[in-house]
């Protein structure tokens, strides 16, 4: 071990000796892990490039897009205003179920890759394989996706007069070349993208609210005549189930701030305030946008479903009928720089997910070489040559539907990784319990409140949208019937997690982990003494001064 280390270990033993045995326990494992990193960093190290700004303004900004913007649209048409409230309420609510259960284990032991690295130290190989596959294929096809969504934007205002494949190669190329930068780029790109996203989300709420009180040359004071003179339910359980499932779409996992928080220079300090930050803008600012949207727009209004990108949001659609000029292409100018967040968000998330299976040896471990800027190459290099020939397939006849069934495993990944990671977190506390290790009297340690609320509700939600996938394959919208074809685009990505896990496991017999012999020492990370002073500053403060690092953006 280095003499800083030594010294770091000293002055913490210093700090914290009138803790008794649990200081003791908190040296000790700082001098494990110092040691277990060593074989860790067999395959480089990736560099602690982000902030906990950066950390605290991207987590606010992420996960907003055209899911938002206009996947609304089609389940308020869909599902009407009702199903919409509550199935984008059920699932905003996941979102702090998932970072309660992320944080615990990332916390612990910040490593990129996250997830998926804990469900194979804790569960089994095959489960993290299943679920990294499904994972890095589908966030591999959103920057395809994102890519046709651009050009979308694009044709708002050149109307066709700009060739599809010279504006999906200019995204392209836009995307990947952040990647040829060090880490620092990237985390810099997505603070500055996230606080532009965040000033349009402001400026459409506010807007909203003056649209509900008549603003507009055409605008006129609603009295929530979309609810009444309109069925607030359409379509049954199906119509339910189409909004829950786009509701999903629009949220998202959550894993990013996972596997950027694996990259923090304080995951102490960063997840913990994303974990309360987070589900505070989804569950009160998202929803905040749902009830105007079911406000603002009937759910049978042609342009939900008859428009095409900006022109199917609500959000455009109200101001249209408000009659306020130049607001539908501010907001395309912010869109633009959205969806090319999202896909850089993608594409460092999938490089991250293949790279960790590599380095769990799950797949060809030559994957998982970090260069010495903290970039995984091989695993960059791959993933952004599957996104480039996904994005071109929508320039072929037919390409448009396969790109439809990979959007269909990232939205059912979304859900089958959130069951993953609550069954991972429980038996995370199982080998804990087992091991007798005091993980959670260290020092600062932080435990998921109310366990195991988290876990548990997430799980049950995950089979509510399980049993939604089952509802629209078999009895779709629009009364056309049972089809193989629509049972198998919504079926398609549980179809292919539970496939490609039951697969692995049966060709290379991978054991199932033992709670009691369990890893719970590599990539451990203990609070260094710097980082303990720093909270020590941070808990000294007042609650309001607490509050605002909340809520700054600066």
């Amino acid at each position: 071990m280095s003499e800083s280390s030594l010294n770091d270990s000293k002055r913490l033993d210093e700090k914290v000796i009138g803790n008794g045995e649990n200081a003791l326990q908190t040296v000790a494992s700082i001098n494990d892990a110092s040691i277990t990193e060593l074989h860790e960093e067999r395959n480089g190290q990736f560099h602690r490039s982000f902030t906990p700004r950066q950390v605290h303004i991207i987590s606010l900004g992420s996960n907003i897009g055209s899911g938002l913007f206009i996947a609304t649209g089609k389940a308020l048409a869909t599902g009407g205003p009702g199903n919409m409230v509550i199935a984008y309420l059920m699932v905003c609510s996941c979102v702090w179920g998932v970072l309660q259960a992320l944080s615990e284990m990332t916390i612990a032991f910040p490593v990129s890759g996250n997830y998926i690295d804990y469900a194979d130290r804790w569960v089994d190989p095959a489960l993290a394989f299943g679920g990294g596959f499904a994972e890095w294929l589908g966030w591999t096809a959103i920057v395809a996706a994102e890519s046709s969504f651009f050009n979308v934007l694009i044709q708002f205002w050149a109307e066709g007069s700009f060739p599809e494949a010279a504006t999906i190669t200019i995204f392209l190329v836009a995307c990947m070349v952040i990647f040829l930068l060090p880490n620092t780029v990237f985390a810099w790109f997505e603070y500055v993208t996230s606080l532009i996203k965040i000033f349009l989300f402001l400026l459409i709420i506010i807007l909203s609210l003056a649209l509900t009180l008549g603003a507009g040359p055409k605008g006129y004071v609603h009295h929530g005549e979309t609810w009444t003179q309109h069925p607030p339910f359409l379509n049954e359980f199906s119509g339910f189930a189409n909004a829950a499932l786009l509701a999903t779409w629009a949220v998202g996992d959550q894993v990013f701030i996972g596997i950027i928080g694996g990259e923090a220079k304080s995951p102490r300090f960063s997840m913990a305030h994303a974990t309360k930050l987070v589900p505070f803008r989804v569950n009160f600012i998202y929803m905040i946008s749902i009830v105007f949207i079911t406000v603002l727009v009937p759910s049978d209004d042609p342009r939900l479903l008859g428009g095409s990108g900006v022109a199917a949001s609500p959000f455009v659609i109200a101001i249209q009928d408000s009659g306020i000029p130049g607001i539908a292409s501010l907001l395309n100018a912010g869109m633009m720089c959205g969806v090319l967040a999202i896909a850089a968000e993608s594409v460092y998330l999938s490089s991250r997910i293949l790279r960790t299976m590599a380095h769990q040896r799950l797949i060809p471990e030559s994957l998982a070489r970090v260069d010495s800027k903290g970039r995984p190459r091989w695993a960059l290099l791959i993933t952004c040559m599957t996104a480039v020939a996904l994005g071109y397939i929508q320039l072929s006849s037919g390409g448009l539907t396969t790109l439809n069934w990979l959007i269909s495993i990232t939205s059912a990944s979304f859900f089958c990784n959130w069951v993953i990671i609550a069954f991972t977190n429980w038996r995370f506390h199982s080998a804990l319990k087992a091991q007798n290790d005091p993980l959670f009297t260290e020092v600062y340690a932080w435990k998921s409140s109310l366990w195991p609320l988290a876990p548990g509700w997430l799980m049950a939600v995950s089979l509510l949208l399980f049993g939604c996938c089952i509802a629209a394959g078999v009895n779709p919208i629009g009364g056309s019937g049972f089809t193989a074809y629509n049972f198998f685009e919504y079926m398609i990505g549980v179809l292919v997690i539970v496939g490609f896990t039951v697969g692995y496991k049966l060709i290379f017999r991978t054991p199932w982990r033992d709670p009691l012999v369990a890893d719970c020492t590599t990539g451990r990370r203990s609070l260094s003494v710097e980082e303990i002073n720093q909270l020590d500053e941070y808990y000294k403060l007042s609650n309001w001064r607490r509050f605002l690092t909340y809520v700054q953006l600066w």
